[in-house]
């Protein structure tokens, strides 16, 4: 630093004021770079320790220049400065009790932000969103547990207390499990913001789903051939549809006449992913459909046409049976009469009673009625999200991100359950569930027993947090 080089008179930067300085090397005093630099003395820094932060330019000559002149700092072996490793100073900041566990997953999950949707949720939940829901209840299951100790410590042993101190917080055990039940049943909405909605791109072969994905993907993300049977493997690609995080399969063309070993391995992992898919996209080729007249067959169907008679359809309809959402793709309408086919499709869409398919006519080769489907499936998409037609409130309200979070506040639930179980069970016992209770809730910031999660948790961090 040029105030200790005798390259400048300036004094010491004032705390959490920015200085321009000028860096120097300690060794040679050459010259490094021009930076901005801020002096965060402790408690109030990221780790709550003293902190400098030097913000350099970001050339790789400035970077490594000003990293090996810090390094040297070292010479005298007392090991004053080293590279942090992955995650160490929001480690620290969690040690220093400046972030709780939530938090630390929150500021991971916005570094790893793909989409809208990822980088609400983790500002949300690095705000301390989720910290305050489970202290909330934490904090009410201590004032529970205190005036059951109470009881039991003081109580009257002539006066049958046992009831009436049930009585005293029944309703608060109550109402905390009813708001737990309700934080449980949000549909899996956090986790799946977290990870993507996963979509199936299903069909037989040549139909134009490998067409499908680099459509939606906007590259060539799988490779395209006019010989049926080009994708053996399932293909998955991280894709941001709507500010929604999607998770999308290409899988292999399926097929009654498969025979060799490679493609029927191809058609059993295609089956694997549109089962756990939450919506399949069916690729078809419009001219060899249309020409069975199977629109006919798709009024009123259902989501995976698991009705439709033509032979040419089975195995696909087979396969991707299932209660989940479907969009029916017919590619291809370069090669057919396309206005009364639309019409056709139109009232095959409309259905007869319950959820029909939607159902689109496309050319993904020349892009005709592409837009339209993308409309469809960002709608489709946004419905299997929001599948609970979840209100406003419940909207705003914190979610769970990791499947942790819901172990320990099913178990908190459980223990609630239990402390207010048959009658006659002690005061003791029911301390004992409301204890055991606020221990998981404790598990899920870290104010309790996380020694287990914590290496999982900071080892996707990079270097610079």
């Amino acid at each position: 630093m040029d105030s200790h080089s005798g390259h400048s008179s300036a004094p010491f930067p004032a705390p959490r004021m920015a200085s321009l300085r000028k860096l120097y090397s300690p060794v040679g005093q050459e010259a490094l770079d021009q930076a901005i630099v801020l002096w965060l003395p402790g408690p109030r820094s990221f780790t709550g320790e003293d902190t400098v932060e030097l913000h350099c330019h970001g050339s790789r000559a400035v970077v490594q220049g000003v990293t090996e002149a810090l390094l040297a700092l070292d010479k005298g072996g007392k090991a004053r400065v080293r590279l942090a490793e992955p995650g160490e100073f929001t480690e620290r900041a969690f040690a220093n009790g400046r972030m709780d566990l939530t938090e630390v997953e929150g500021l991971a999950d916005l570094i790893a932000a793909d989409t809208a949707a990822q980088r609400k949720q983790a500002l949300k939940q690095m705000g301390g969103a989720l910290r305050q829901t489970y202290e909330g209840w934490r904090e009410e299951l201590k004032v529970c547990l205190a005036h059951t100790e109470a009881v039991i410590d003081f109580g009257d042993d002539e006066l049958d207390v046992d009831e009436a101190a049930y009585d005293a917080i029944r309703p608060r055990v109550r109402r905390l499990s009813e708001e737990m039940r309700r934080h449980l049943a949000d549909g899996g909405r956090g986790e799946v913001i977290r990870a993507g909605i996963r979509v199936a791109i299903v069909g037989p072969p040549n139909a134009g789903k490998s067409t499908m994905l680099n459509t939606l993907a906007r590259r060539p993300a799988a490779i395209v051939s006019p010989a049926a049977g080009t994708t053996r493997d399932v293909v998955e690609v991280q894709l941001d549809v709507g500010g929604l995080p999607v998770l999308v399969s290409d899988t292999a063309g399926i097929r009654e006449a498969a025979r060799d070993p490679v493609e029927q391995e191809g058609i059993r992992r295609a089956r694997e992913a549109a089962g756990r898919a939450q919506l399949t996209v069916l690729v078809l080729d419009a001219a060899e459909v249309l020409g069975r007249e199977a629109f006919a067959s798709l009024a009123g169907v259902g989501p995976f046409l698991k009705d439709a008679p033509p032979e040419d359809l089975e195995t696909v309809l087979r396969a991707v049976g299932g209660d989940a959402g479907a969009l029916l793709v017919l590619n291809k309408r370069d090669t057919v009469e396309g206005e009364h086919l639309l019409e056709q499709l139109r009232c095959a869409g409309a259905g007869k009673g319950g959820t029909s398919t939607a159902a689109y006519l496309v050319s993904l080769s020349t892009g005709e009625g592409v837009e339209e489907m993308l409309a469809g499936l960002q709608a489709r998409l946004e419905e299997v999200f929001d599948k609970d037609g979840t209100d406003d409130e419940r909207a705003e309200a914190p979610v769970i991100t990791r499947a942790r979070h819901r172990v320990h506040v099913e178990r908190c639930l459980e223990a609630l359950t239990a402390s207010m179980g048959e009658q006659g069970l002690g005061l003791d016992v029911a301390a004992e569930e409301l204890r055991i209770a606020s221990t998981e809730l404790g598990r899920i910031t870290g104010a309790v027993d996380v020694e287990e999660v914590l290496d999982v948790i900071f080892r996707d961090f990079c270097i610079g947090k």
